[in-house]
């Protein structure tokens, strides 16, 4: 079943373009339908916001030797000091061959100064460690009302409790998530036994020791179009995922055997063939957790590289069973494992069901799987435009950035060999975002050449993450880029449609609201959405909700359904502000924010 977007009078249209636009009103009916007459723009302006110097480190950004070089790191969107405004976390690396007696890079937190600009924190909150950082997800895990901070990393995973005055303490050992020194991938936090405490998945990519990796071009797939490049994941053992139940005292058990999350299981040690390889284990990438059968409970689902996707269908029970393959979500049309990377889950479609946008290695489509009604999926990438091949892609976010009530989607790309820089192939190493634009028929349309130099100029980028860092009710993007300074990409001209923006906090459910679902009816239609943790490339978007109203005056109905089973309704509500909604007490504020 299709949606077709909003009608409008053509003197309606006529109206919003003369006020919003400046433009004449003789621009035809024919160029309004086919959406040459993008408003957006998307700004760079990390620089000027006081990012310019966190440079993420991954390695020699000449020549990769080894896997864990090429594939970058995350990035958050979280209000740490509940202020009101998203501040800013970025994953960073390190390098095998950092020069003796200089500093180690770290991560970087930087606080948000409401008026378009950022300060470096990192010191001061305490989130100095220094390692191979991958993957982060955001989630309050002791319901003491400020959000925490999970880290994957190649190697002992850190955990930072939010200890609410700016600071941090690491207790990744201490609470049991530290891990056994796997390689850490994406990662989220979700109620997967609706106790009222967040529990802990962690998505788990290869078993790696460069001592004994093999040199680029040592074997036949260590090559790409004939050039000697480091080895990507063939021949490596797959990692095995983990999840953590959370015990409600500050630290988690690893239920993952008995949760049925081993399944498939990984292999304990690397094993390098020259033919016939075939994967061993789950290859797990980006991670995301959502209710996809609509039963009540939190699934996940794990975009995997070079190996079939995994679906985890909650069992109601403590217990998970791998569905991929029978649902439909692990292979593409023509039943191939890609390249996963990242993953991000909306109900792009307006059918009230989640579906899922995964991206994929250069040569082959960003994939799209539409949801069928039942929680089973077919591949709807090619019905819905997503053409492109010669990008590869990471971070992945769905997200309405021009507020007309149906969920676009950003790409963030980059490939991984830079030693094909240079050489007029027909990819490139660094590469442009891709930003599809929601026609609201089930299909996209890349608007990627018109929405600003935020948008084309190339990087090599890895995670990406959404939400509106000035308010303005718009929704923005950050980007960490490999071997570079990130990417704040600030939506110029998205708020000239209506919004509103949803903040739940939970109290019978847990504090963040990660699992709350919200269905929204405005102008006649209703939106669907989750609070959802990680997810992209190993990163986290704002916890916040945000729905794009198109002219809607007036929010007609907003109908919560919180993990705790709890179901409230609320009616006749304005637009364009901030709705906090606490469970049980209802609206306990609202924030209209000045225009920017």
């Amino acid at each position: 079943m299709t949606h077709a977007a909003p009608r409008f009078s053509r003197r309606a249209w006529l109206r919003r373009l003369a006020a919003l636009t400046g433009l004449a009103p003789s621009v035809s009916r024919a160029a309004l339908r086919e959406g040459r007459l993008l408003e957006v723009k998307f700004t760079d302006v990390a620089e000027a916001a006081g990012l310019g110097h966190a440079r993420n480190y991954s390695g020699d950004p000449r020549r990769k030797r080894y896997l864990l070089e090429e594939m970058g790191c995350g990035v958050a969107f979280f209000d740490y000091d509940n202020d009101g405004w998203l501040d800013l976390f970025l994953v960073n690396g390190t390098r095998f061959d950092w020069p003796q007696g200089e500093k180690h890079p770290t991560s970087y937190l930087f606080h948000n100064n409401r008026d378009g600009t950022f300060t470096d924190v990192t010191v001061r909150a305490g989130l100095t460690r220094t390692g191979w950082g991958q993957g982060c997800c955001v989630g309050d895990y002791d319901n003491d009302g400020f959000d925490d901070l999970f880290v994957s990393y190649w190697g002992p995973n850190a955990l930072y409790h939010n200890n609410g005055d700016g600071t941090f303490t690491e207790v990744a050992a201490k609470a049991g998530v530290a891990g056994d020194g796997r390689w850490g991938a994406g990662c989220c936090f979700l109620d997967y036994d609706r106790d009222g405490w967040l529990d802990l998945f962690v998505a788990t990519y290869v078993v790696f020791d460069p001592a004994k990796a093999p040199e680029p071009g040592e074997v036949a797939y260590c090559r790409y179009n004939r050039i000697p490049v480091a080895c990507g994941p063939q021949g490596y053992g797959g990692g095995t995922n983990v999840l953590y139940r959370n015990r409600g005292d500050g630290t988690f058990e690893d239920v993952s055997e008995r949760a049925g999350i081993t399944n498939p299981r990984g292999v304990a040690e690397p094993v390098f063939v020259r033919q016939n390889w075939r994967p061993v284990g789950s290859y797990g990438m980006g991670a995301v957790a959502a209710d996809f059968d609509n039963d009540g409970w939190p699934d996940i689902y794990v975009a995997c590289d070079t190996a079939p996707s995994l679906l985890y269908r909650n069992n109601r029970d403590g217990t998970f069973s791998e569905i991929g393959v029978q649902a439909g979500c692990a292979f593409d049309e023509n039943g191939t494992a890609l390249g996963g990377m990242g993953a991000s889950v909306a109900d792009y479609d307006g059918d009230g069901w989640f579906d899922i946008v995964r991206t994929n290695f250069s040569d082959q489509l960003t994939t799209l799987y539409r949801n069928n009604g039942d929680g089973t999926f077919h591949d709807a990438s090619l019905q819905a435009g997503l053409i492109h091949t010669k990008y590869l892609g990471f971070g992945a976010c769905f997200f309405d950035f021009d507020n007309d009530g149906w969920k676009d989607i950003i790409l963030a790309n980059g490939h991984v060999y830079p030693e094909i820089e240079g050489r007029n192939l027909y990819v490139t190493y660094r590469q442009q975002k891709l930003l599809y634009r929601n026609l609201g028929n089930g299909r996209f349309e890349d608007v990627s050449a018109r929405s600003g130099p935020g948008i084309t100029t190339p990087h090599v980028s890895r995670g990406c993450a959404v939400g509106d860092f000035d308010n303005d009710g718009d929704v923005d993007v950050v980007v960490n880029n490999l071997d570079g300074p990130p990417s704040l990409l600030r939506n110029d001209g998205g708020n000239r449609n209506r919004w509103i923006l949803i903040k739940l906090v939970g109290t019978k459910s847990n504090r963040s609201a990660i699992g709350a679902r919200v269905k929204l009816t405005a102008g006649g239609r209703t939106q669907m959405d989750e609070v959802m943790s990680g997810s992209s490339y190993y990163s986290q978007n704002d916890l916040r909700l945000h729905f794009g109203l198109g002219e809607a005056a007036r929010v007609e109905r907003i109908e919560i359904l919180w993990p705790s089973g709890l179901r409230e309704t609320f009616s006749g509500l304005e637009t364009n502000q901030l709705l906090v909604i606490e469970e049980g007490k209802g609206i306990v504020r609202t924030e209209k924010f000045p225009p920017r």
